[in-house]
């Protein structure tokens, strides 16, 4: 029994010390979004869908739930956080080329058509994100049309 008890007092001590290890928030402001929405020219409808369900990962602007400063669930946010931007991330849309922008357009196209964005593991807290029929309609839309201005850099010269 006792060496249980000093398992759980470790344990505590070491929930206790990584509460000091830091992480690189993802807070950069959304004023990093200005040339993607300039470029794609979403509603302001479009623009208010995209921060609600996709800027907290997609984006250096996240907005941190309050078990984001605790870990080790904020080790766990930061990695996905890292991961989504390593697949699209809309902060630096100015420096993907037109090719690249196509191909994420796309990408965005094929997630919202086989709704597997948003991740079910984050609408599960994030209720909010959750988007109904309508609301993927229009981003599909807006999608479509904003890749109408890549098209022809994904034509093979």
């Amino acid at each position: 029994m006792i060496w249980i008890r000093r398992l759980l007092v470790l344990a505590l001590i070491a929930l206790v010390v990584i509460q000091f290890i830091p992480i690189n928030k993802n807070e950069g402001g959304y004023e990093s979004l200005e040339p993607f929405l300039k470029e794609t020219k979403p509603t302001a409808e479009v623009a208010a869908l995209l921060k609600r369900a996709c800027y907290d990962c997609h984006s250096y602007q996240t907005a941190y739930p309050w078990y984001g400063h605790v870990a080790p669930a904020s080790f766990y946010l930061d990695e996905h956080i890292q991961n989504a931007k390593q697949q699209l991330n809309f902060s630096e849309w100015e420096q993907y080329s037109a090719k690249r922008k196509n191909r994420k357009l796309n990408q965005i196209i094929e997630a919202l058509t086989h709704k597997t964005m948003p991740l079910e593991s984050y609408t599960l807290i994030h209720t909010e994100a959750l988007l109904d029929t309508a609301q993927t309609e229009v981003l599909l839309n807006w999608a479509t049309t904003a890749r109408l201005n890549y098209l022809g850099a994904a034509l093979p010269q």
